[in-house]
């Protein structure tokens, strides 16, 4: 009883394979060569540059060691959940990879003390306490045009 299901799941399977190949050639015919992946597939991996957060755990979780150069990455979370630490831990690896760093510090709240603590050397950040969103975000987006800023 055993063997006829197994063997009817293999077929279903290689019907599902065959069906998906055939997918697989249409989608490639139509679009080009690289338009569907296996997300797995070797030739996909890349080394993507990342700094480090500052915490083990949340690097291996990244999947790439920490936070990827180049991208826009959102912290959020409720008052007080450790967002602006772990922004300044992230300041600090940088740095520490001699990377140059900008804080915009809109609530007014920046602690020059414990970001020392937490190995930011606040002599070479460049801190913004803007008045509005709007300049804020102006500041933010002049940093990231120049291309000379690796954490904002």
């Amino acid at each position: 009883m055993i063997s006829p299901k197994l063997h009817i799941a293999e077929g279903a399977n290689m019907d599902k394979q065959k069906a998906l190949e055939a997918a697989l050639a249409q989608i490639e015919k139509n679009f080009g060569k690289g338009s569907v992946m296996r997300l797995g597939a070797k030739d996909l991996q890349v080394d993507i540059d990342a700094i480090p957060t500052g915490s083990l755990g949340l690097d291996i979780a990244l999947g790439i060691g920490g936070l990827p150069r180049g991208r826009i990455i959102e912290i959020y979370g409720p008052e007080s959940s450790g967002k602006t630490t772990l922004a300044l831990h992230v300041v600090a690896e940088a740095q520490k990879r001699d990377g140059i760093c900008a804080f915009v510090d809109a609530e007014h709240a920046l602690d020059p003390i414990y970001a020392r603590k937490l190995g930011v050397c606040l002599e070479d950040v460049l801190v913004s306490q803007p008045d509005t969103g709007e300049q804020a975000l102006e500041i933010a987006d002049t940093l990231v045009r120049s291309g000379a800023v690796d954490v904002l």
